[in-house]
């Protein structure tokens, strides 16, 4: 009996991932012919159909489903194979970061700067996206973890793990001359910025304005935190940010803060794939305390690190 043919297997294990020939040829850099083509001899090799038509879709047959089950096993694991062994680039770890445009930068460069070392042993590269292509490019072994709002979903999204590094309240705040009415019907007073409707904070931001019987006019949505900040600066409109910043914000003069609203949190999540449990960066910030850092203290050595960390890195 002859062998099988890994590349017709993982021509399969691509399609059934991505959906369909034509998105796997495009993944694969392959027409959607010669993709087809390796299939069927992978049929002809085990002697039954992989895929069935369902209308104008494909789906796997259920042999196609008992093979994608331990193709995707095999594939995973050498995912899981070349993420260890491309640890090391060099003298360094290299360390892929997303963080998700909904954040703070300002927070999230902290956290990261408390785990990465000063000794040069951590490279660290950042990519800064929406939370869904985020999850997407961590599935796909091309991230090592994720900075977010918001946790994962274990079950849509299997081999993720998330732990969660702090809340804070969140602040209003806009340039002076400070609104008449008290907080927060002064919300209706002028134009809000808000969070986008993707992101965690914003739908959180919609429904306490529901609960609080508001309608304020919305000058802008944004997904970028920062970018909502910058509006604020420059413009009368209202907007939010995290508590811990308020002394940081109002150096910004003539910038205001006009209320706050505990029942506001936001949430930061670390995100990464199971695999990386053992990277010496997210086990690191796993053991770490960041307790001071979301009780509003604004100094790096107040994040306690954890008493293996020499050890981990001598």
């Amino acid at each position: 009996m002859s062998h099988l043919n890994y590349n017709h297997l993982y021509y399969f294990w691509m399609t059934q991932k991505k959906g369909s020939v034509t998105k796997a040829a495009e993944a694969l850099y392959l027409t959607p012919q010669t993709v087809t083509g390796q299939i069927r001899q992978l049929e002809e090799r085990l002697g039954g159909k992989l895929f069935k038509r369902k209308g104008r879709q494909l789906e796997a047959s259920e042999l196609g489903q008992l093979v994608f089950q331990y193709a995707d096993r095999m594939f995973s694991l050498s995912y899981e194979m070349l993420d260890i062994v491309n640890y090391r680039k060099e003298d360094h770890l290299v360390f892929e970061v997303g963080i998700a445009d909904a954040l703070s930068k300002r927070l999230a460069s902290r956290v990261l700067l408390s785990v990465i070392p000063n000794d040069g042993s951590i490279h660290l590269r950042c990519y800064e996206s929406t939370h869904e292509m985020l999850l997407e490019q961590l599935s796909q072994h091309k991230l090592d973890m994720i900075l977010s709002d918001c946790p994962v979903d274990s079950a849509q999204h299997a081999g993720l793990l998330s732990k969660k590094l702090g809340e804070c309240d969140m602040g209003f705040y806009c340039r002076e001359p400070l609104p008449v009415k008290p907080f927060p019907a002064c919300l209706e007073e002028r134009k809000l910025l808000i969070p986008g409707r993707r992101t965690a904070m914003g739908r959180q931001l919609r429904h306490w304005l529901e609960v609080q019987g508001l309608k304020p006019q919305i000058l802008g949505e944004f997904d970028d935190a920062a970018l909502m900040k910058a509006f604020g600066f420059f413009n009368q409109g209202i907007f939010v940010a995290p508590a811990i910043y308020r002394d940081a914000i109002l150096q910004h003069q003539p910038v205001i803060e006009i209320g706050r609203a505990p029942e506001l949190k936001e949430e930061y999540y670390v995100i990464f794939a199971e695999r990386m449990i053992q990277h010496p960066a997210v086990k690191r910030l796993c053991e770490s305390d960041f307790s001071s850092l979301f009780s509003g203290l604004d100094d790096f050595s107040a994040v306690t690190p954890p008493a293996t960390f020499d050890d981990e890195f001598s």
